[in-house]
């Protein structure tokens, strides 16, 4: 018997070929718009009938709406397409203690941005969460909402928890994917703050063009979104990319995952505070954003706390650099406000161990992390509308720097 081959089967059935032509038209649009369907013809392949019926479809399931007419020295005059500004997609930047809540088009433009502080116990911050995003959603009652994405801060699981940032697997947890979709009746899309970042500096910022690049974010854990040859990296069980936790000093602290030394004890913003407070004591009440003001004033320990942890975050860099190659690597964190004076240290971590000059990538601080993520959260829904490869097809549309 031969080989069962998948793909095949997709493409011989109408349907998948239909899905594929849709999510390729819709991913045209939303990175030329505005532009015709002559335009969309000619650089899709695809036939003008072919085109034309899809893009109607579209139009009237409100995805793409029609804007001014051109201006050609002969014949008809081409009528140029975008996507609808009144589909609107909900998105959370869900952290311990607060989630920042916005209301944003299908180009990453916000008209609404709301925080609201979460109660300790995690029933009654989920029911705060949702109420806030029904709040919001009441607000655009004229337009048309597509579906929710949450960011998560640290741990990837679709859960919230207090007590522990790394919920261990036999314990009872909230489901936050669940309960935001009962309450509300939306699509609910939740992942990692990295991943959600680097898809949004796929959909927003052209980083799709690029071989690959890495986005690391940096709070009371780090971890890292991989984004390679026009994909999000996720695999098995969505954990790719857990960088965090990968030992650089067996003898180092112990870790909330249960090991030592791992990237996250030695680079992380309680690293910070820890080197600040001194060995085997604690901070206090102070917080990184404190031990940020405490720098910017001139305090000394404050300084060469904050210099240790860049050095640490240099030295995981290193292992990225080395182990992905990419393009370039962002930094989403508070602690991209010190960035001019963490580069020396964070490159001698870098540049520690040997590494060739072509492989020392750009170290690129995303400077509004929360907007950075708040966007993460929206490309999130936008994949599984657009990404023709989320159903296993990886298609071979033309890039942006193709030309029209």
């Amino acid at each position: 018997m031969g080989s069962f081959d998948l793909q095949r089967v997709r493409a011989a059935r109408p349907e998948f070929s239909r899905d594929v032509n849709r999510q390729l038209l819709l991913n045209l649009i939303r990175t030329r718009q505005p532009l015709s369907r002559a335009d969309l013809a000619r650089v899709s392949g695809l036939a003008r009938g072919t085109v034309s019926t899809i893009i109607q479809q579209l139009i009237e399931e409100r995805w793409v709406s029609e804007g001014p007419t051109g201006r050609l020295p002969v014949g008809r005059r081409p009528t140029f397409l975008k996507l609808n500004d009144h589909r609107m997609i909900v998105g959370v930047d869900l952290k311990p203690t607060e989630a920042n809540v916005a209301l944003s088009d299908l180009n990453g433009r916000f008209s609404v941005q709301e925080t609201v502080e979460m109660a300790a116990d995690p029933a009654a911050a989920t029911g705060q969460l949702i109420a806030q995003i029904r709040r919001i959603v009441g607000i655009a009652t004229d337009k048309s909402i597509e579906g929710v994405g949450v960011c998560l801060h640290g741990n990837r699981r679709a859960s919230m928890t207090r007590s522990e940032p790394r919920p261990k697997p036999d314990r009872p947890e909230l489901d936050v994917v669940a309960s935001i979709a009962e309450a509300t009746g939306l699509a609910v899309d939740v992942d990692s703050a990295a991943n959600a970042c680097a898809l949004g500096n796929a959909w927003f910022d052209n980083a799709s063009d690029s071989q690959g690049s890495v986005v690391v974010t940096v709070a009371e854990e780090i971890q890292a979104g991989i984004f390679s040859n026009g994909q999000l990296v996720r695999g098995r069980n969505g954990m790719a990319g857990d960088y965090g936790h990968v030992q650089l000093d067996p003898n180092g602290p112990r870790c909330e995952c249960g090991g030592r030394g791992c990237w996250t004890v030695f680079a992380s913003n309680s690293a910070a505070l820890r080197y600040y407070a001194g060995p085997c004591q604690e901070p206090h009440g102070l917080t990184f954003s404190d031990l940020l003001n405490l720098a910017e004033r001139g305090d000394a320990s404050a300084g060469k706390a904050l210099e240790t942890m860049a050095y640490w975050l240099g030295r995981g860099f290193r292992m990225i650099a080395g182990g992905i190659a990419p393009d370039c690597i962002f930094v989403v964190g508070d602690l991209t406000r010190s960035w001019d004076q963490l580069t020396a240290p964070m490159m001698a971590g870098l540049t520690k161990q040997p590494l060739a000059e072509e492989q020392v990538p750009p170290i690129v601080p995303v400077r509004d992390g929360a907007a950075a993520r708040l966007r993460g959260a929206v490309a999130l829904v936008l994949q599984r509308r657009f990404a023709g490869w989320q159903d296993g097809w990886v298609g071979a549309a033309p890039k942006a720097s193709d030309p029209i």
